[in-house]
C-alpha cells in the first residue's frame, strides 16, 4: 500500500463516460488500499477551444489573461471527476494549482515551478479523501494564475509526485506503454517493461510524444518512478526509472528508434575561414529566438567554410531571412534553405559499453540506399538528418536491425 500520484491527460477525460471511467479506475487503488492524488488535464479540444476564444478577441492574446482563459479548462475536469467520486461514495476535494499553492515564476504561458505547499493535500489524504489538483496551472509571487506551458499537465503529475514523495506516478494516455518507436511507422513495434531517464528523455526530445520533456528532467532529477499507462486498457505499461544494471548479457544496446518529422535545414556556404565566423552566422539566429539543432561546419575546395544546421520547420522562414543578412554582412556565396528533411535517431544507454552501434546504423542505411546528410552523436544517441522520404523505411530498418522486432 502506497501513495501514488495518477495523472489523465485530454483524451483521458474527454467525455462525461470517460471522466466516469477515471473515478472508477480510481476507486479500483483506493480499495486496494493506496492513497491517491489525481492530477488532470483540460478535457480534449478544450484548450483549443479556447485559444481560439483568445485570438478572437486580440491578435497576439495578452499573456496575462490568455493564463486566466486557459487555466479554466482543468477547472472544468476536477470539479467532475471529484463529483464522479462522490457519487460512487469516494469523498475528494478539487483544488486549482493556485489553491494548493504551485509556486511558479512570472513568465506567463509558460512558467516553472518554485516550490508546493503540501501540507492541505496532505491533510485530506489522512482523512480518507482522494486529492484532485488540476494539472498545468500554478500562481505566482503575486497571486497571478500562471500555465506551465502546452504538456504541463505531466509536469505537475511529476512535481506533485516529488513533492509528496509518492511512491509512483503514473501517467495515463492513449497508449498503453513507452514503445520501441512508433507502431504506427514500424507495426513490428513492442512495448518496452522498462526504460531509463536518460533515454527517456533522449527520446522525447528526439520526438517522442509520450511524455513532455520537463517532466522527465523533474523525474529523473528528484528519481520519482514514473510509469505510462493506458487509460482505456488494463495492463503494466512502461517503467522510467534510474539506470539498469547494464551487466545484464540480454540488456539491449539500443532501447527506442526516435525521429522527428518537424526538420529543416540550412547552408550558407562560402563564409570566410576565420575565427569567430560561426558565433557570427548562429549568434543573430539565437538572437531571433530560434533554436538550432545539429551543426556541421566543413571547408571548401575554395578554403572558405559551409556551415549547415537544423531548425524547427516552423522557424525556416525566419531563420533562412536572418542568415541571408548574414550571407550580405560576410560576403558569403549562397544560403540554402530545405523544408524536406527528418532526424532518425537510435536510443540506449547500452550503447556506453558496446561497440559498434554506428556501423550497424550506417549499414542498414546504406543497405536502403538512405543518403545520411548529417550526423550528430551523443553518449546515449546518434542522429541522422535524411530525406524526408525515406523515412518510415530508415525506422523499420534501424528497428530491424537492431534486433528491436517482435517475432
Amino acid at each position: 500500500m502506497g501513495l501514488i500520484v495518477q495523472k489523465y491527460g485530454g483524451t483521458s477525460v474527454g467525455t462525461v463516460e470517460r471522466i466516469q471511467a477515471v473515478a472508477d479506475k480510481v476507486i479500483g487503488f483506493r480499495k486496494a488500499g493506496h492513497d491517491i492524488v489525481v492530477v488532470v488535464s483540460a478535457m480534449s479540444g478544450e484548450t483549443n477551444r479556447l485559444l481560439g476564444l483568445a485570438n478572437q478577441m486580440q491578435q497576439t492574446p495578452d499573456a496575462r489573461e490568455l493564463d486566466v482563459l486557459v487555466s479554466t479548462g482543468e477547472q472544468v475536469t476536477i470539479a467532475l471527476l471529484c463529483m464522479a467520486l462522490k457519487e460512487r461514495g469516494q469523498d475528494a476535494r478539487s483544488y486549482t494549482g493556485g489553491q494548493v499553492r504551485i509556486l511558479t515564476d512570472d513568465a506567463h504561458t509558460k512558467a516553472r515551478i518554485k516550490s508546493i505547499d503540501d501540507a492541505n493535500m496532505r491533510a485530506d489524504l489522512n482523512l480518507g479523501r482522494v486529492v484532485v489538483v488540476a494539472g498545468f496551472q500554478g500562481v505566482d509571487e503575486a497571486g497571478n494564475i500562471t500555465t506551465l506551458g502546452r504538456g504541463g499537465s505531466d509536469t505537475t503529475g511529476v512535481a506533485l509526485a516529488a513533492a509528496l514523495k509518492a511512491d509512483e506516478c503514473q501517467i495515463y494516455t492513449d497508449v498503453d506503454g513507452v514503445y520501441t518507436t512508433d507502431p504506427r511507422v514500424a507495426d513490428k513495434a513492442r512495448r518496452l517493461d522498462r526504460i531509463t531517464f536518460e533515454e527517456m528523455l533522449e527520446m522525447a526530445s528526439l520526438g517522442s510524444k509520450i511524455l513532455q520533456i520537463r517532466s522527465v528532467e523533474f523525474a529523473g532529477k528528484y528519481q520519482v518512478p514514473l510509469r505510462v499507462l493506458s487509460s482505456f486498457e488494463d495492463g503494466p505499461g512502461t517503467l522510467i526509472t534510474i539506470d539498469e544494471d547494464l551487466s545484464d548479457m540480454e540488456q539491449p544496446v539500443v532501447s527506442g528508434i526516435a525521429f522527428n518529422r518537424d526538420e529543416a535545414k540550412l547552408s550558407i556556404r562560402g563564409v570566410p575561414d576565420s575565427p569567430g565566423v560561426a558565433s557570427k552566422v548562429l549568434a543573430p539566429i539565437g538572437e531571433a529566438n530560434i533554436e538550432v539543432d545539429v551543426i556541421v561546419q566543413n571547408m571548401a575546395a575554395d578554403s572558405t567554410n559551409d556551415i549547415t544546421f537544423t531548425v524547427h520547420r516552423n522557424d525556416l522562414a525566419k531563420a533562412q531571412a536572418v542568415l541571408e543578412q548574414v550571407a550580405k554582412e560576410l560576403n558569403a556565396r549562397e544560403v540554402i534553405g530545405d523544408a524536406t528533411v527528418v532526424k532518425v535517431s537510435v536510443v540506449g544507454v547500452g550503447m556506453r559499453s558496446h561497440a559498434g552501434v554506428a556501423s550497424t546504423m550506417f549499414n542498414a542505411l546504406a543497405a536502403e540506399n538512405i543518403n545520411i546528410q548529417l550526423i550528430t552523436t551523443s553518449e546515449i544517441k546518434i542522429s541522422v538528418v535524411i530525406e524526408e522520404k525515406y523515412l518510415e523505411l530508415a525506422v523499420r530498418s534501424l528497428h530491424s536491425a537492431f534486433g528491436l522486432d517482435t517475432e
